[in-house]
This record gives C-alpha cells, sequence and structure tokens, in this order.
C-alpha cells in the first residue's frame, strides 16, 4: 500500500470487486480474524476517521441578508430612508441601528441553531459491528479503517465500502447510489474488472441499507474515497430552519404589517385633514406610529425558544432530527411503542425452558451469566451435563445464534439481539462458551432470521453429522414441526399439548421461542426456506422475561393523565403483550389484536375498533403502517416508533416518527423525525412535556410582546386623532421596543414547565397560534398600557407643569416598568401568578427586569441619553407613581385571569 500522509491520502485506486477475497485480504494485510487493536490505531492515524465532509452550509453572508427578508423590517428601513430625507439624522440612525441589531441577533441565533443541528447530528452518526482481535464488538462507523471486518444486517446502513467475504441471502438498496430501483443480490464471488458499479455484487457501498440477509466485509475504502464520498457534493443539504411555526408568524407579520401601515396612513392623512398639522410632522407622526407597532425581536426570540427546545431535548436523549417535531409533539394524542427495549428494559432472560419430559426454571437476571437451572416439579437444582436433553437444548440455542456475550467496562453486554443473547447467556450459566462452541461445530449455511418468515435456520455439523438447527417464534415452528424429540428419540407432535405450553408460558408474561432440528446430510447446495419448513423434530421451548421500566410506569400514567393513549405494537405473544400492558397500567387490557385479525379486518372495521384496543401483538412492520393510517382517520395525532427497515413505512406516515437509538437500524433513524438515545418509553414522554413547554413558551412570548408594541402604537395613533402632542417619540419607541424584546421577551423562552402541562388534553394541531383567547389578551393589555402611559404623560404635562421631554420621560418608564409587571403575569397564560412561587419562582425573569431596571435609570439620568432621546431626569417621587401603575396593572391582569377561570370552571 503506497505511504500516504495522515488524513488526506487516498488509497489505491483497485478494482476490489474484480479481486478474490483472498486477494483482497492479502492487499490490506488482513484476515478473518480482523485487525489488532493496535494496528487499527495505527491506520485511523494514517487515514483518518471514516466520514465524509459536512452538509454545506450557507454563507454567512447570505444568512447575513437573509435577517432583512422581512416585511416587517422593511417597512423599518423605509421608514430609515424617509426619516433621512427630511433631515431627521437621529431617527434615521436610530432605526437603522435597531435594524442592524436584529438583524445581528437572528443572524448569530440562527447560526447558533444550525451549529445545535450539526451537533446533533454528530449523536447520529452510526455504529459498525467489526470483528477486532478475533472478537466482535460495536464501534463508531467514523473509526473504521481499510482492513476492518465489518457485519452487517438487515436494515443496517453499510458503514464503508465493503468487498464481500460471505454473503447469506444478502441484498442490499442502492438508489441512492446507482439508481437501481429495487434492491441488489449480492454474493462474495468477484465480478468482472469492468463491472459497472450497479453489477459489482461482490461490494457493499458506504450509506446504502440492508434490505435482506446477512454478510461479513473487509473494509477497502472509507471516508471521501468511497464510492458515495466522491459525489457527496450531490447528497449535500442543509436541514431547513423554516418550520410551520415560523410561516405562520411570517404570515401573522404581513397582516400585522398591513394594518400598521394601514392605520398610520389613516393617522397622518387624520392630522392633516382634520388638525391641519403640517405634512412631514405627521409623515413623522406614522413613522412613529409603524416603529412602535412593529415587534421587531419577535423573530429572533421565537428561534431562540424553538433552539433551547432542540437542545433540552437532546439532553434528555431525545434527539430531534427535524424542527417541526418540536410543535408537533405538543398535539400528540396517541403512542404507538414498541415494547421490547422501550417499555421493557431489554434486558431479555431466560427464565424457563418447557422440554417434553417437563418444565427447568433458570434463575439470575440480565446479561450476567449467573444463575442456577431447577426442575419445576421438585424445585430442585439441575446440572445440565446429566440432563443431556436440556444441555443439547442449549447448545442449539448457541448455535442457531449470532449474538455473542462480552463484558466491558465492568458490565456484561450482547453484542446482537438480546432475544438471541438471553440463550447465549442462559448457554454460559450451563459452561457453553460461544466461541468456543462455534468453533467445535462450524457453521455451514444459514437463513438469516427476517420478520416476515419469524425463524432463523443455521446448518452445523453436530455428533459427525450436518444438523438443520432452527429457532423462532412457537406458533410458526409448530407448524413446521412434525415430531418431537423425546429422551428415547422421537415421538408424535400433540399440537394441542403444546399451544397450551405455549399459552402457559405466555400467561406469565414471558415471550416464547421454540427450538427444533433435522438431519440435513443429504441436504446439497444453497439452503432454501422449503428446506427448514418441513420434517423438523420439536426440542422445546424457551420463555424469556423483560421486566418493565420502572419509570415507564410512571410515564404511562402521565400519558393518561394528558389525555394521550400509549398503545403497544409488538411481535410477541397476545397473552405476553396483555400481561406487561396490565403490569404498566395501560387503559385497555381486556384484549389483544393480532396481526391476523388486522391482516383480516377491512379499514373501515379497524378504524372502528382503534380507540378499544391498546394492545397489537405479533404485529409485523407493515401492520404498523395500518394502524397510523386508522388512528389518523379517527382525527388522532400519532407518535410511532420503530427499529427496522420495514418501519420506515409507519414512520413517516405517523406525525412524530421515532426510531430506537440504540437498537434501530439507520434504515428507521433516516425516516424518524426524532431518536431516542436510550431506547425508552419514558423519554418520548418526556419529549412531549418538552415540546409543549416550548409551544407555550413561544405562545407566551408572542402574548407578552405584542401587548408593548399595541399599547405605543394606540398611543401615537390617539394622540394624532386628538390633535395632542405625542406621548412617545419614534426614537423612544424603538428604545422600548429593543429593551422590551432583548431582556424581558427573552425570560420567558426559559421559562419552566408548568405544574398542569401534563394534565391538559393534547393540542389542536389546527388551531391558530393566536387564537381568540390570546387576541383577547393583547387587545385589553395594550388598552391597559395606553391608559398608564397617557395618564402618566397627562398628569405630568397638564398637572404637574413639567416639560414635554419630562412627560414623555414618565411616560417611557411607565410603559418599561408596566411591561415588566406584564412579565410576571406572563408566566402562567391563565393560572394563577399571584404567589410566592408564580412572582419569585424564575431567576431568569427577575435577572431581565433587573437589566431592564438599570437600563431605564441610564436612560433617565444619564445626560448623554438625555439628549439623543430628548427626555428629562424624573423626580424621585414621579417612581412611586410608576411603580404603583405597574402593580396596579398587574393586579387588574391578575383579576381577569381570576374571571376566565371561574367563567371556564
Amino acid at each position: 500500500m503506497s505511504e500516504k500522509d495522515p488524513g488526506t491520502a487516498a488509497p489505491d485506486n483497485l478494482p476490489w470487486h474484480a479481486l478474490t477475497s483472498h486477494e483482497a485480504l492479502k492487499r490490506l494485510d488482513s484476515k478473518f480474524t480482523g485487525l489488532s487493536n493496535a494496528e487499527s490505531n495505527r491506520r485511523l492515524s494514517e487515514h483518518g476517521p471514516n466520514r465524509i465532509s459536512s452538509a454545506r452550509t450557507r454563507p454567512w453572508w447570505q444568512r447575513l441578508l437573509e435577517q432583512f427578508n422581512n416585511i416587517l423590517i422593511i417597512i423599518l428601513i423605509v421608514a430609515a430612508v424617509a426619516s433621512l430625507g427630511l433631515s431627521h439624522y437621529v431617527d434615521a440612525g436610530a432605526i437603522f441601528g435597531v435594524v442592524v441589531i436584529v438583524a445581528l441577533i437572528g443572524f448569530i441565533q440562527e447560526g447558533k441553531a444550525e451549529q445545535a443541528l450539526e451537533s446533533i447530528r454528530t449523536m447520529l452518526s452510526p455504529r459498525a459491528n467489526v470483528i477486532r482481535d478475533g472478537a466482535r464488538g460495536g464501534i463508531p462507523a467514523e473509526d473504521l479503517v481499510p482492513g476492518d471486518i465489518v457485519m452487517v444486517e438487515s436494515g443496517d446502513r453499510v458503514p464503508a465500502d465493503l468487498r464481500l467475504l460471505e454473503a447469506t441471502r444478502f441484498r442490499t438498496e442502492e438508489a441512492a447510489l446507482t439508481g437501481e430501483s429495487t434492491p441488489v443480490d449480492k454474493s462474495a464471488s468477484a465480478t468482472p474488472e469492468d463491472a459497472v458499479l450497479a453489477e459489482r455484487t461482490s461490494m457493499a457501498f458506504a450509506s446504502t441499507i440492508v434490505v435482506q440477509g446477512t454478510a461479513r466485509g473487509l473494509v477497502v475504502e472509507t471516508g471521501k474515497y468511497t464510492e458515495i464520498g466522491r459525489i457527496s457534493e450531490m447528497l449535500r443539504g442543509v436541514e431547513q430552519l423554516r418550520t410551520p411555526l415560523l410561516q405562520q408568524l411570517d404570515r401573522a407579520g404581513r397582516v400585522l404589517a398591513a394594518f400598521i401601515l394601514a392605520a398610520a396612513v389613516i393617522t397622518a392623512v387624520f392630522g392633516v385633514l382634520v388638525h391641519n398639522l403640517p405634512a412631514s410632522e405627521m409623515f413623522m407622526a406614522a413613522v412613529g406610529l409603524a416603529v412602535a407597532a412593529i415587534p421587531e425581536g419577535l423573530p429572533a426570540i421565537v428561534t431562540i425558544g424553538l433552539a433551547l427546545g432542540v437542545q433540552a431535548m437532546a439532553r434528555r436523549n431525545a434527539i430531534v432530527r427535524r424542527l417541526p417535531a418540536v410543535e408537533t409533539l405538543g398535539s400528540i394524542s396517541t403512542i404507538f411503542s414498541d415494547k421490547t427495549g422501550t417499555l421493557t428494559r431489554n434486558e431479555m432472560t431466560v427464565r424457563s425452558i418447557f422440554l417434553p419430559e417437563g418444565e427447568y426454571q433458570v434463575t439470575g437476571t440480565g446479561f450476567a451469566p449467573e444463575g442456577h437451572f431447577q426442575a419445576s416439579s421438585t424445585q430442585q437444582p439441575v446440572q445440565p451435563e446429566s440432563h443431556p436433553p436440556l444441555l443439547h437444548f442449549l447448545k442449539v440455542g448457541v448455535l442457531c445464534n449470532d449474538s455473542e456475550l462480552a463484558r466491558e467496562d465492568e458490565h456484561w453486554r450482547i453484542h446482537g439481539d438480546p432475544t438471541e443473547g438471553a440463550l447465549v447467556v442462559a448457554g454460559a450459566k450451563a459452561g457453553l462458551d460461544a466461541r468456543t462452541l462455534r468453533g467445535d461445530h462450524e457453521r455451514r449455511n444459514a437463513i438469516p432470521f427476517e420478520s416476515e418468515r419469524k425463524y432463523m435456520a443455521t446448518v452445523h455439523e453436530v455428533d459427525g453429522r450436518n444438523r438443520l438447527l432452527v429457532k423462532g417464534a412457537p406458533d410458526r415452528l409448530l407448524e413446521m414441526c412434525h415430531r418431537v424429540r423425546t429422551p428415547d428419540g422421537e415421538g408424535d407432535l400433540d399440537q394441542d399439548l403444546w399451544h397450551e405450553r405455549i399459552h402457559a408460558l405466555s400467561s406469565r408474561g414471558l415471550r416464547v421461542l421454540a427450538l427444533a432440528e433435522k438431519d440435513s446430510t443429504h441436504l446439497e447446495g444453497e439452503l432454501e426456506d422449503e428446506h427448514a419448513e418441513d420434517g423438523l423434530v420439536l426440542l422445546g421451548l424457551v420463555g424469556m422475561f423483560d421486566p418493565p421500566r420502572d419509570e415507564v410506569i410512571e410515564a404511562v400514567q402521565q400519558c393518561l393523565s394528558a389525555g394521550i393513549r400509549p398503545v403497544m405494537v409488538t411481535g410477541d405473544h397476545a397473552a405476553t403483550a396483555l400481561a406487561i400492558a396490565r403490569q404498566l397500567g395501560f387503559a385497555h387490557t381486556e384484549r389483544a389484536l393480532t396481526g391476523k385479525d388486522i391482516q383480516q379486518m377491512s379499514d373501515e372495521d379497524l378504524e372502528a375498533c382503534i380507540l378499544e384496543v391498546d394492545v397489537f401483538a405479533r404485529a409485523a412492520p407493515e401492520h404498523k403502517l395500518r394502524l397510523v393510517q386508522a388512528m389518523q382517520a379517527r382525527g388522532g395525532v400519532c407518535a410511532m416508533t420503530g427499529d427496522g427497515v420495514n418501519d420506515g413505512p409507519a414512520l413517516k406516515r405517523a406525525d412524530v416518527g421515532v426510531a430506537m437509538g440504540v437498537q434501530g437500524t439507520e434504515a428507521a433513524k433516516d425516516a424518524a423525525e426524532m431518536v431516542l438515545a436510550d431506547d425508552n418509553f419514558a423519554t418520548i414522554v418526556s419529549a412531549i412535556s418538552e415540546g409543549r413547554k416550548v409551544y407555550d413558551n413561544i405562545r407566551k412570548t408572542i402574548t407578552f410582546i405584542l401587548p408593548t408594541n399595541g399599547g405605543q402604537g394606540l398611543a401615537i395613533m390617539l394622540a394624532v386623532l386628538a390633535g395632542t402632542t405625542l406621548p412617545v417619540t419614534p426614537l423612544q419607541a424603538l428604545w422600548v421596543n429593543m429593551v422590551v424584546a432583548v431582556t424581558l421577551g427573552l425570560a420567558l423562552a426559559f421559562e419552566p414547565a408548568e405544574r398542569d402541562i401534563m394534565q391538559r388534553q393534547p393540542r389542536d394541531p389546527s388551531a391558530a397560534l393566536l387564537d381568540g383567547f390570546l387576541l383577547w389578551r393583547v387587545i385589553f393589555v395594550s388598552a391597559l398600557l395606553l391608559v398608564g402611559v397617557f395618564g402618566i404623560f397627562t398628569w405630568i404635562l397638564d398637572y404637574r407643569g413639567g416639560s414635554e421631554a419630562l412627560a414623555r420621560a414618565g411616560a417611557v418608564n411607565m410603559l418599561v416598568m408596566g411591561s415588566a409587571a406584564y412579565l410576571i403575569n406572563s408566566r402562567f397564560l391563565r393560572n394563577n401568578s399571584l404567589s410566592i412561587q408564580g412572582i419569585f419562582g424564575s431567576g431568569p425573569v427577575w435577572l431581565a427586569i433587573g437589566l431592564v431596571a438599570g437600563l431605564q435609570l441610564a436612560w433617565t439620568y444619564i445626560p448623554f441619553m438625555q439628549m439623543v432621546f430628548g427626555s428629562e431626569a424624573l423626580p424621585l417621587a414621579y417612581w412611586g407613581l410608576i411603580l404603583g401603575g405597574s402593580l396596579l396593572l398587574f393586579l387588574i391582569i391578575e383579576l381577569e385571569k381570576w374571571l376566565l377561570r371561574r367563567l371556564h370552571a
């Protein structure tokens, strides 16, 4: 191999597809048992990480210019230009300054949001099952190096370009790479050197998805030197930040702009025609009205709220891949959840083994190989080596198996499927080492497990002859078995007896598998389904227990209180699923529907019963799609969990698709809006709570900011219509808007969730952001602020004989302090804020109030600020009136909230 600089060198341009597997291994100085850890580390420093350059992002200048693409900002720019033309240089400069500040806030925050999304993408970095030092383990895909040996199976995303060494019924979906619309069959046989990309069947390419089978592959290209890396420019894209909520705000902004412009024009014309005021003066009044009424900081604050929500969910192990999911989460009314690993601990443990001669109990919990066997009939310990049928059963369970048990960081872990892992652990409790046993009984052929066939089959040499070993769903294997293994040989299979045993195990909440075998000495060629589906001899049943997660029991109760129905969709037996659902406290556990039931139902029948059944057992991935469609037809908003490649359609159709981050395939993660880093149902509930909180805080922010603008705009309009002096100048209005938005408005984005947030019914996703209640609140508070501003302005000007500058200083401070008081009201839109917790329960609120008080003192008493804004220092006594007016405003709004609660009680 040619010498390369670390992280920059390209591998030799070899036709890997045309080399035999042995030639490829020799070229990369590798072997079937993989590289050593030391050698892989050396190669990683030589080749660099296995990743493609991140998606192309917008240049900074483009992001900055896009901040000005807003109708409200455009109005401000026009007002500034017009003020400049009328020689109002200070006003023009202030307006331009505000526009620049708003643009910078949006620019900086949007950059942070993009960085947050990018950091979240890195959390979703796929993992690879690699063999190093002869042991199989999971590592981040970016740590792969040329020469590594990788295991891939159905549902995986291929982590690098692989030259296949072994392939069993292996097919990959390569549409994104080659344009092939159908999956491609793969094999380990070399292909001609001049074969086009789509015909290189000995290769599995990075980023393609395994749709069937298993394979062992040699990593030959990584990072930007893979086929997908070479064309990555075509695949790059940016996660857009324009969510439905922001689009709704844009539409509201256009409507608001139209009203503001109309009000400004009417006000100016009225002043000229009715009061014979100068046109230039009325134009500036119109500018002042527009500047006062426009909520300049609102878009930036909403974006900050969304970004904070995404980051908070990520900290709680709910990784949001698409921002619209933040809003949709608050509307979820049904959660369709897998059982294993999501509702339960995913620590599958063998508890019972049913052989023809009787039942054996197995002690111990989890993946630690600690425990013993005992006969159920006598409750006496049993040594498997002294009971050949039991030992043979355990050996079959380990051989017909792809999982491995390993001790990592002082914890026992399973690499592979936890259900298969439980059989490996049970074998280890009997002294069977999986690696040694598999080395002594080489696997010669295999049919991998697929959800459609419900079994796995392998061929091994056992006792000097080939044996076909089969493991799978008990009802499926009973259909395939005609005989049963007895201590004396073989006997007739009593179907009714074994179905009773299946039901007995399932009714205890155990997941049941069956094991069978047959002689395959005469089997030649490729192993096909028909070889395994006839003439099997049943060995027995194994019952496994996966205990419910403790936190899920509480999460289910939270769901029910919040008007959310948890629904279990599992491949397990109906009795097992019902037993777990009852332990978790599901609402409807009288019966369960099976996949067969769903298959036989019409869409209308399924829609009729979807609200009455909470457990769907023996369900295949394709049934999930019908369940989602049925619930949506009944008006439900659904979250659907999934981990397999076949779950993609249901995840996409659901309102929020939720993929498993630990056990989930890359295909499922790609189809989902959200990924659970811990595969825990309780994390979904936490995310829903967080989504409700984010939406709540955005509504609170909007409801808080708009009255401040409304109060100023109304004050200016009323002054012009009455032919009196403006209580607030355009420049002072800009100051108020910026101070209120940057300090007070931002505080509500950090507001914690209200205590009853998970006692409310789900939000209607079609409901308007500003509903009748919020519009009333905006108008009501705007009127209160208008009264306060005009009241103190008139009192100082007419009753105290103060100057216009002094009266305006009082009006501005009344407006800001009144807004500060209203901020405390806004912590709860309907609930009572008149309490110790309501007033003092938020640190960010009081930090914001402290900042705004400091800014207002500087604005009022620093001579430079007085000169710029045309104000005067307020006598100390006037502050008592301002603070008293603010307290009165707070109490009036609390009274309004109390009346509304009484009306809706």
